[in-house]
């Protein structure tokens, strides 16, 4: 047989058996949605294609010096060996004193744990608290990934639908009706991503009862708890009720709040029962987040903060102009948020339309569309569970945030 039919041959028989090798968990999810957006716009940047990204969900903002030096520090003292799995103690205790000093509550350092990004910490506590059948209850729109991760643990997802009039937070009237024999968790997500959208201190308080009353876990997001704008005041789920600490996991990090996403640092803070099992995960798996990292992380928390301000008053500018703007395009329709950098329109009445002699029926459809004809990138609503929305970032400068928004107007004309 000449010897490329065989090898032919060969590759087809491979292929053939390959989907029976993957585990069925991993057929059930999806890659995520916003960083395949972002990866297709840097693919045609790369190829010399004028592009516009909305899709990005990191500040692009550098990281700031001092916290930079403090790397290049630990590099020169020879602090790259393995450290604790958990996170190295003196990052856990400028933890603990952030959260206290914000909150009032005190945490141990069994209590903390340090993983590679706040994503990495939530997967960790989806491990560690799911078993298959599991309920666990995530309001919609919500971050892609809360979902797929419930998927890999073997859990089932109670999604909860939110309104856009109620800046999509979830009541705890809406949470009670959700919660079944099977919940074990909730997600709360404040400030949220996609939609900007954050918790009342008195929301909170009401959904953080009835969690204790019915023995559910709350998982408390909040990543972006240094991005609100109007004086609106964030409020972390552990302040609202101290005493349901044992019922409550914190997760959080450096990528929003010091311009950090790719150093790779985030934590949670919780019941030291449930940071121990994810920490044996941890171990078990990449060990110790980065030692440079660590140290990077370390004097964010402990180093100058005006840098957080400086960039939070820059994205409360971006966030007016771009909301101003959407609202004056005809058949878009976008809700102030409150925090993070993302807006999330209502773009309902443009779809079933043909522009530019292509129909656009779906949100999908409708962010291909605006890749092709506009070159500007945003993430569809249905990547968020919430078709009918489009997420837009401006974490990117405003000269990019006007000359996108001219060129969405313009292909709709």
């Amino acid at each position: 047989m000449d010897s490329d039919v065989s090898r032919n041959c060969v590759n087809c028989q491979i292929f053939a058996i390959m989907p029976a090798m993957l585990s069925k968990r991993v057929l059930n999810i999806k890659p995520s949605a916003t960083l395949a957006i972002e990866a297709k716009a840097k693919a045609l940047k790369a190829q010399g294609v004028d592009v516009i990204s909305f899709g990005a969900g990191e500040p692009d903002f550098d990281t700031p010096q001092h916290i930079k030096d403090a790397a290049k520090k630990a590099i020169d003292e020879g602090f790259t060996k393995y450290c604790p799995v958990a996170g190295t103690p003196d990052l856990k205790q400028a933890i603990i004193n952030r959260i206290k000093n914000e909150t009032g509550v005190v945490y141990q350092e069994n209590e903390i744990i340090v993983s590679c990004g706040a994503k990495h910490s939530l997967y960790n506590l989806f491990q560690a608290i799911l078993n298959p059948g599991d309920q666990i209850i995530i309001p919609t729109p919500c971050w892609v990934s809360y979902p797929d991760m419930a998927i890999l643990a073997g859990a089932k997802v109670k999604f909860v639908k939110t309104k856009e009039k109620e800046n999509f937070t979830m009541s705890a009237a809406q949470l009670a009706k959700a919660i079944g024999k099977k919940t074990k968790a909730v997600v709360i997500n404040s400030p949220g991503n996609p939609t900007g959208g954050a918790y009342s201190a008195e929301n909170l308080k009401a959904i953080a009862a009835l969690c204790l009353e019915k023995n559910i876990l709350m998982i408390a997001d909040e990543i972006y708890d240094k991005l609100v704008f109007d004086g609106f005041k964030f409020t972390s789920l552990i302040s609202v009720l101290p005493q349901a600490k044992e019922w409550m996991v914190l997760i959080n990090g450096v990528s929003k709040s010091h311009a950090m996403t790719g150093w790779r640092i985030g934590y949670a803070a919780g019941p030291k029962e449930i940071i121990n099992a994810m920490t044996s995960i941890q171990s078990q798996s990449t060990s110790n987040p980065t030692s440079i990292a660590l140290k990077a992380a370390t004097e964010a928390y402990t180093g100058a903060q005006e840098s957080v301000e400086t960039m939070r008053a820059e994205f409360e500018k971006r966030r007016n102009y771009i909301v101003e703007r959407l609202n004056k395009i005809k058949g878009i329709h976008c809700t102030m948020p409150q925090g993070a950098f993302y807006v999330f329109p209502n773009i309902k009445k443009l779809l079933g339309k043909t522009y530019q002699g292509v129909t656009v029926n779906t949100c999908t459809e409708f962010a291909a569309y605006l890749l092709e004809h506009a070159k500007i990138a945003v993430v569809p609503g249905e990547a968020f569970y919430a078709p009918g929305y489009m997420r837009l970032s401006y974490a990117t400068s405003l000269e990019n945030i006007k000359a996108g928004l001219d060129r969405l107007e313009n292909s709709l004309k």
